[in-house]
């Protein structure tokens, strides 16, 4: 007992004397310790930024590069519509359905939704026209529980918006002094989530809270059907309160790319033709600006140096079904026989000067001139990269160009002594010869058209002046002075507008005069995000409001969050960079003389962006895509280890996979326009002429045979038709580890 206790008294004293240590610390190592620890923590979260700018330089590059081929493919076909309708007299048809739909005659009874029986096994909510507020309630509980409202009520909700949208202005002015607080929300793409959550926090829309969406309500989310019905039943219920504005989304060639048509269809395949031809016809009517207090200018996209209020107030908006459709230029408005004739005399003598010849009118033609067809042989298919003068903009503002082909290419006319000054022409096959046909100049239904895509598609910069939106592809860049000089010629105060995704939900620029929303959260990836709305009250000062959706971020550290949201960014990268592995590898071949594999790493970033044209920050992220040599330069095949073909094709030529890798999304596009009835099948003799058709878009010479091939290999049971989901299927890139994680995982269940 005594030793014990001796041993306790020992044990005890060592803990006091500990204890007086710690009581009297050295003030100089504390000091030195804490800054140690702050110059780690500022390291880690510099470090912790970088990452997650170049995540969002990454997500926001590859979503501007997807919006760009969409335009480019818009505009090829706005193109074969326009002018090889009138040169062969055959158009596609393909392209005819999708750019200039034929409206189906059952769609112009009003009453057509009355034809369509509801069964009594439907669950869902019942709506009653003119709406109520039970209504619109039945609505929100029945979209929470997952239910689908029924065709039948779904055709009449539009019809009942269509003839409410025809009666409203381009521009709608509204006033704080009838409702007090205006909320003012931006691009929600089919979050649901989204905007049960504004409502929650912000209060359903009423005469107590009114409400604008400024544009890009479906698309790209699950719930676009959801979203854009609820918006609009509270545009019926409260006209006064509600606003909607159009998007670039709002746009049956965009929703072709980015969901809403696939997401109808999926729900609706008995009536989802006739319902996307009706939300065709509802979008284009939406209004294009809102005005507050005529001090605040609410736009989706932005403006230009060439946009004018007043003259966007007066255009026929349901004309522009959508804004990736270029103006018609006929090509009959163009005299092909007059400049026939006078390239001949040209070319036979250059003493004489051509005389004065009287244009032809379209009645005044011969029959035998009415019977001419210039035909395109098949060695002219080849399509250039060359701008096309049907799609060509002014200096402030652009739409992709059509890759035109070699046989309609916009050339310089040389200058001659008959012709002194060099013009462009149209260089157009007409008989056995090429015809230069002169370009048409800009008409009034084009100017109006020009400021429509302005509207939807522009992004504002920090560098004075306008350009066009190259990396977009459609609208303008405008800087401070554009926006300074708008507000001032209509004596506003700001800008409010959508289109950019912000890591905060909201960003002001061009000195607080433009403020860009956007309100769907966790856009990008899981924690990417928040969203925001904007609450502006009669003193005009606007307040921002931001949420996040989310059921795991919260349970989630910063780094945690940034991890997931890095990952998901270079899968991306990776899948673009597999996509384009021909060029990558002929580009860094041009750097390594010596056939090493390896290349220095500027060499690696240089033909890295020259290649994909993303504008990243290239030597930042080459740790995470390729592996370096011992010398320090860098192993360029070590780019695609990581990816693979789904489920190859073994018939497929190398350079074929490739290319159907890369426009594989183009490609569906155009397979789900063939495919009526959306049944994912489509005839082999379809198949072909889809090919051979978009060849053309993209410029690449495959043999005929070569795609006979692919037609008969990819019928798998070889009854003529070819079901193309599965064909899509072999050509999906990918990731390796994902492929080995599913192998293990089905190896543990």
């Amino acid at each position: 007992m005594g030793c014990g206790t001796s041993v306790a008294t020992e044990t005890q004293g060592k803990i006091v004397d500990t204890d007086d240590t710690v009581k009297t610390p050295n003030p100089a190592l504390t000091l030195k310790s804490a800054v140690l620890i702050q110059r780690w923590y500022r390291r880690y979260m510099a470090r912790l930024e970088m990452r997650r700018r170049y995540t969002w330089n990454i997500f926001q590059s590859i979503e501007y590069a997807g919006e760009q081929d969409q335009l480019q493919l818009s505009s090829f076909f706005s193109f074969m519509l326009d002018n090889f309708t009138q040169l062969n007299g055959n158009g596609p048809d393909l392209i005819s359905q999708l750019l200039d739909p034929v409206v189906d005659p059952w769609l112009d009874r009003e009453t057509c939704y009355n034809l369509i029986q509801i069964p009594e096994s439907y669950t869902g909510p019942r709506l009653s026209f003119p709406l109520t507020v039970y209504d619109t309630n039945a609505l929100l509980n029945a979209f929470k529980e997952q239910q689908t409202l029924h065709a039948r009520y779904v055709l009449q909700l539009l019809y009942e918006t269509k003839k409410l949208l025809k009666q409203m202005p381009n521009i709608i002015h509204l006033s704080t002094s009838y409702a007090k607080e205006i909320t003012i929300c931006g691009d929600l793409h089919g979050r649901l989530d989204d905007l049960l959550l504004i409502f929650y926090k912000n209060g359903l829309p009423s005469a107590e809270t009114s409400y604008v969406f400024n544009g890009d309500f479906v698309d790209r989310g699950k719930k676009s059907i959801e979203v854009v019905v609820l918006l609009f039943a509270y545009l019926l219920l409260y006209p006064d309160y509600m606003h909607l504005n159009r998007g670039n989304h709002e746009d049956h060639i965009m929703n072709l790319r980015y969901g809403f048509t696939k997401e109808v269809m999926q729900k609706y395949k008995t009536h989802g033709r006739e319902i996307l031809q009706l939300f065709q016809d509802v979008f284009s009517l939406l209004p294009v600006a809102t005005v507050i207090d005529g001090k605040i200018l609410i736009v989706h996209g932005g403006i230009s140096d060439q946009t004018d209020l007043d003259l966007l107030s007066t255009i026929e908006r349901h004309k522009v079904k959508s804004a990736l459709r270029f103006p018609r230029h006929s090509l009959e408005q163009l005299d092909i026989s007059q400049s026939c004739r006078q390239m001949k005399r040209l070319r036979s003598t250059d003493s004489s000067r051509p005389s004065s010849s009287h244009s032809h009118s379209r009645g005044q033609r011969t029959p035998s001139q009415r019977k001419r067809r210039c035909r395109l042989s098949r060695q002219d298919s080849a399509v250039s990269t060359s701008s096309s003068s049907s799609s060509s903009s002014s200096s402030s503002s652009s739409l992709c160009s059509p890759r035109t082909p070699s046989c309609l290419t916009p050339r310089q006319c040389p200058a001659s002594p008959s012709m002194p000054y060099a013009i462009n022409a149209l260089q157009v096959p007409f008989l056995d010869s090429m015809s230069s046909v002169p370009l048409p100049s800009p008409q009034q239904h084009e100017r109006e058209w020009k400021q429509i895509v302005d509207i939807l598609w522009s992004d504002p910069k920090t560098q004075e002046g306008c350009s066009p939106n190259t990396f977009r592809g459609g609208g303008c860049y405008f800087g401070p002075d554009v926006t300074q000089r708008l507000l001032l010629q209509h004596g506003l105060q700001l800008l409010i507008r959508s289109h950019e995704c912000k890591q905060e939900g909201y960003e002001l620029c061009h000195g607080g005069q433009v403020i860009t929303i956007f309100s769907a959260s966790n856009y990008y990836e899981e924690g990417s995000n928040r969203g925001a709305y904007i609450k502006v009250g009669r003193e005009l000062v606007p307040r921002f409001y931001q949420y996040q959706v989310s059921r795991t971020t919260r349970k989630l550290t910063l780094t945690q969050r940034v991890r997931a949201a890095e990952g998901s960014a270079l899968r991306a990268l990776k899948e673009k960079l597999f996509t384009h592995r021909s060029e990558l590898m002929s580009g860094f071949q041009q750097y390594d003389h010596n056939n090493t594999g390896s290349v220095s790493v500027s060499e690696w970033a240089l033909v890295s962006e020259s290649v994909l044209r993303l504008d990243l920050p290239w030597r930042t992220l080459r740790p995470h895509l390729a592996r370096l040599a011992p010398d320090g330069s860098v192993e360029y095949q070590s780019c695609f280890e990581d990816m693979e073909p789904g489920n190859p094709l073994t018939q497929v030529t190398p350079n074929l996979a490739e290319t159907l890798f890369r426009y594989r999304t183009d490609i569906e596009i155009i397979f789900n326009i063939i495919d009526k009835d959306h049944s994912g099948l489509i005839s082999i003799e379809e198949f072909r002429h889809t090919w051979r058709l978009f060849s053309t878009h993209l410029g690449v010479d495959i043999d005929d045979r070569a795609i006979d091939d692919l037609a008969r290999s990819i019928d798998f049971n070889k009854d003529g038709s070819i079901d193309f989901t599965e064909f899509l299927e072999a050509f999906r890139v990918v990731h390796k580890l994902d492929s080995k994680d599913q192998h293990l995982n089905g190896k543990m269940d």
